[in-house]
């Protein structure tokens, strides 16, 4: 059956149309209402088109399966969930186009291992704040009750109390890995768009990723003493603002030190985040809070980025006659995925693209990054334009949404015809 990406636009317009609100862009917010109907019209297309039920394990994951001839599985997942006036193509595109996989698969009879599609609970972590909550539960490397039990949105419910309203009980996660283990997957397939302009820049509608950065995240507060703007001379102050200023440019300068000309050597780092005390105009700051988020697919290079961004806080504090103090937030290592499946990936692009196939790092995590601990994954990025995501303008030219669906298609055919003799 050739690959043919037409139904899985169609579907995704659907989407598109069933929970996008008058503000412009997607609602699905994780445990609300309108995931909730997101997941009931997923479930209606499976059960109306193939005729498969559904099964939630213990994270709130939503599984529809296909069973094989033999021992072992495929996986195919992504995420319906968005966030707040989200892309209609975020997460959500990997889904659907599992959708298709099950159709095809359908149509070709009986596959040589189990095919399963699942819908990752919570990936994008946009009301509570614990991104890809379902999937680090299926890899066993979530501890709920330390990092979910506390979490509170702006509205002040509790996350247990969301999952509960969802059939989801806090204490049921710890469940999941288990039931992942026993699905015996032996290989991970995720498609899923840049969410960057890239690929946009290159003028290529489609890539094999590499695999997903580490991540090194941290609070700096950097304490001087508050003064009067107008009594505190220049070479007397011990100002904290500009203590962190030096730190976010040697920062600048440490991530164009360590980017190489590679893909897979590209690196950076970000100062999202300052928060100045006593903040107001004619005072110096007294003390100023920085992030810093340092990302780069190599562990050996993050962990050189984040001892120089140490060592630039100290020369920034030192000159500016402040202290500075380390607080950590975040440590990710870095998920390369698997080459062989990455080759099946490579070929696949050649032959819907008539060329070579892009090859990118992922800077955002994917909840492929948690299923490449536990089992041999890859990803298909589609390109974005104009090279953002997490907004309502998110879009993809149909000519790379179709290129992109079509080259998935592929890969997912060329890993079942692997594992039928591996």
């Amino acid at each position: 059956m050739k690959p043919d990406s037409r139904r899985v636009i169609a579907d995704l317009k659907e989407l598109k149309a069933l929970t996008s609100d008058e503000h412009g862009g997607a609602q699905r917010v994780a445990w609300g209402p309108v995931w909730r109907k997101t997941r009931a019209w997923f479930e209606g297309k499976l059960k109306s088109e193939l005729g498969l039920g559904t099964e939630r394990d213990g994270a709130g994951n939503l599984w529809a399966s296909m069973p094989g001839q033999r021992r072992g599985s495929l996986v195919i997942g992504s995420h319906l969930d968005s966030v707040p006036s989200g892309g209609w193509l975020d997460g959500c595109l990997g889904v659907i186009a599992g959708l298709e996989v099950l159709r095809r698969v359908k149509a070709n009879g009986t596959p040589p291992v189990t095919v399963h599609l699942v819908d990752w609970a919570d990936e994008e972590g946009a009301r509570f704040g614990r991104s890809l909550a379902g999937s680090a539960a299926s890899a066993g490397t979530l501890d709920a009750q330390k990092e979910l039990a506390h979490l509170v949105d702006r509205n002040g419910v509790k996350l247990p109390d969301a999952m509960r309203e969802n059939g989801v009980p806090l204490e049921g996660m710890a469940t999941a890995a288990a039931y992942f283990k026993r699905l015996q997957a032996r290989a991970y397939l995720e498609l899923h768009i840049e969410q960057g302009p890239v690929l946009e820049s290159m003028k290529k509608p489609v890539a094999v990723v590499l695999g997903t950065m580490g991540v090194e995240r941290h609070t700096l507060r950097f304490i001087g003493q508050a003064a009067h703007s107008g009594a505190a001379p220049i070479h007397l102050r011990r100002d904290a603002f500009l203590a962190a200023a030096e730190f976010a440019l040697a920062c600048r300068d440490i991530s164009v030190k360590h980017s190489g000309k590679t893909p897979r050597s590209r690196v950076v780092a970000t100062c999202g985040v300052v928060k100045v005390e006593p903040n107001f105009v004619t005072a110096v700051p007294g003390t100023t809070d920085i992030s810093i988020d340092l990302r780069a697919l190599d562990g050996k290079v993050l962990g050189k980025m984040l001892a120089e961004a140490k060592a630039a806080s100290l020369k920034a504090a030192k000159r500016n006659q402040v202290k500075v103090e380390w607080q950590p937030l975040l440590h990710i290592t870095p998920r390369l995925f698997d080459e062989t499946l990455m080759g099946f990936v490579r070929d696949a692009i050649k032959q819907v693209t008539k060329g070579p196939a892009p090859e990118l790092p992922s800077g955002p995590l994917h909840d492929a990054a948690e299923m490449a601990a536990v089992v041999p994954t890859a990803m298909v990025f589609a390109q974005s334009s104009p090279g953002v995501s997490h907004t309502r303008i998110e879009d993809t030219p149909l000519p790379a949404l179709d290129a992109s669906i079509r080259a998935f298609l592929l890969a997912v055919d060329r890993t079942l015809a692997h594992l039928a003799h591996g």
